[in-house]
């Protein structure tokens, strides 16, 4: 990758005019990406199942459905997936569709393989037979590998595995990549295959249930308490950014003539400062939003699932060959996140402008600049006036 300073410019590069399919772009994660290749000048299509508005979620609050060309079908139905891409030629392809929360895999099992498992052996399957396709990133997470509860950080040769059924299925998602890329993705001048692996992502505009930041908001804004499971689980924070640059960065690799070299798993996780837990995290929030923030009380029910107590990753191998690194403090990466849903609840903001916003200023840290991303908010504040 070229020097720091020029890091934002190569992507620019790399992407302009370039046709990208991104799966699961009505997402929390998708939605920021296409968010912020539409910015690099690339021809976006996105394709997922259908996503109502559900106050503060991504999709909805940019308005990305008139961004980019969205298309809906399940990726569960390899029909319905094929005819929904039947006319695209995409250069590149990010797969992040996923029944993406632990909790709801427990209470639905099969959903979560199917979609995870089976879905990605769709999308691939139809990515195979895609002659323009020069680059897949599939998309999994930090809890693909089998959890010790240790203090070392899971480096990407680790072993894979998940004691509930969301983690057992991104692991499963990995075996089904590394078998596509062996059986179809091999050849040294055809598409290339990578897969991704990020902790616990947060901004504006997650809207799930059962997650941290998104349970405080809703409680702030419906003026009620919260309780918050786990609060001494340690985990990898990270702003959602900063694992998106990692994926725009390794799909840049994909797209070049050394391209063979990426078509690996990597890892993208925060700074050590990062590996913090729950009450920390939320307590951080609650600063950041100040006056009318939800109480907190913290507290676990018997009947609560089994969740890791401690997880962390090891990104030396991206920040080596892909020079890439995380750019926030944990405290900037949640202040930008409750800046975003405080511009939402005010109810006066374009949420697609103050987002651009955010990822600008993002991207100026790529690119070297001396302001930090603290010293902006207040500009981007200005936007929802």
């Amino acid at each position: 990758m070229p020097e720091q300073g020029t890091l934002n410019q190569a992507l620019v590069s790399a992407y302009r005019g370039k046709r990208i399919l991104v799966t699961g772009h009505t997402g929390f994660k998708g939605g920021w990406l296409c968010l912020w290749l539409r910015q690099l000048g690339a021809e976006v299509t996105g394709v997922a199942l259908h996503r109502p508005p559900q106050g503060p979620d991504m999709f909805h609050s940019v308005d990305l459905g008139g961004l980019v060309d969205h298309r809906i079908a399940d990726i569960r139905d390899a029909a319905a997936f094929d005819a929904a891409c039947a006319d695209l030629r995409p250069d590149l392809v990010f797969h992040l569709a996923a029944q993406a929360l632990v909790r709801p895999s427990y209470d639905d099992p099969v959903e979560t393989f199917a979609t995870n498992v089976t879905g990605t052996a769709v999308v691939l399957d139809a990515v195979r037979r895609m002659p323009s396709a020069r680059g897949v990133v599939v998309v999994t997470s930090d809890k693909c590998y089998e959890n010790r509860e240790w203090e070392w950080p899971y480096r990407e040769t680790d072993a894979l595995g998940g004691a509930d059924p969301y983690s057992a299925s991104k692991g499963c998602t990995e075996l089904v990549a590394a078998a596509f890329r062996r059986s179809y993705f091999s050849s040294p001048d055809g598409c290339q295959l990578a897969t991704v692996r990020a902790g616990n992502v947060i901004g504006g505009g997650d809207n799930s249930l059962d997650r941290l930041l998104p349970d405080v908001v809703r409680a702030t804004m419906a003026g009620t308490a919260v309780t918050i499971r786990n609060p001494a689980s340690v985990r990898p924070w990270q702003h959602v950014l900063e694992p998106l640059a990692g994926y725009l960065m390794l799909g840049a690799q994909l797209l070049g003539e050394d391209a063979p070299r990426f078509a690996e798993a990597w890892n993208f996780g925060p700074s050590a400062d990062g590996f913090i837990d729950v009450e920390e995290i939320a307590r951080h929030f609650q600063r950041a939003w100040g006056p009318g923030v939800a109480q907190i009380a913290f507290g676990r029910r018997p009947d609560d699932p089994h969740e890791a107590g401690l997880l962390t990753l090891d990104s030396s191998k991206a920040h080596a060959r892909l020079g890439w690194r995380p750019r926030l403090s944990t405290e900037e990466a949640v202040t930008m996140s409750a800046e975003w849903y405080r511009a939402y609840a005010r109810g006066n903001a374009d949420m697609r402008a103050f987002s651009e916003a955010q990822i600008a200023r993002y991207s100026d840290q790529l690119s070297g600049s001396e302001t930090g991303i603290t010293e902006t908010l207040q500009g981007e504040t200005a936007i929802c006036a």
